[in-house]
């Protein structure tokens, strides 16, 4: 028994201080999806509960869009620590993601009244326009 929780043990804190490692060696890039999330979920919370009131389903869906990402990014990390040439592979699937949350956080502080620009306003309804054909997947 005691042989069989040391092992246990012994394993679990291999796995955690791997994780712990990979987060500190690319903390950048945690830290920027993590911020892009945030910053999207606050406007969008505002945005949100001035249309239609404060929702908690959509509130707990900046959560669970985090922990996606998160896990996503953790596991291309991986890939490129494993296999030599893979190095592009994070920032090529990773950064049109976050451009185009980006540009949702900035129509969520549009919406919640804290931009105001016409130039940006114009963009974005060409954008919503091209969305509507894929809202059916959601």
């Amino acid at each position: 028994m005691k042989t069989t929780l040391l092992a246990t043990s012994a394993a679990f804190a291999f796995v955690c201080s791997y994780f712990f490692n990979l987060a500190m060696e690319n903390s950048e890039q945690y830290l920027a999806v993590v911020a892009v999330i945030f910053m999207d979920g606050f406007f969008g919370v505002i945005a949100g509960t001035k249309r239609e009131g404060f929702k908690t389903y959509k509130a707990v869906r900046i959560l669970k869009t985090l922990v996606a990402w998160i896990i996503t990014l953790t596991a291309l990390i991986m890939v490129e620590a494993g296999f030599k040439g893979t190095s592009w592979l994070s920032e090529t699937i990773l950064i049109p993601l976050i451009v185009f949350q980006v540009i949702s956080a900035l129509k969520n502080a549009e919406q919640a009244g804290f931009i105001k620009n016409e130039a940006l306003t114009a963009i974005l309804d060409k954008i919503d326009k091209h969305k509507e054909k894929y809202r059916d997947w959601e």
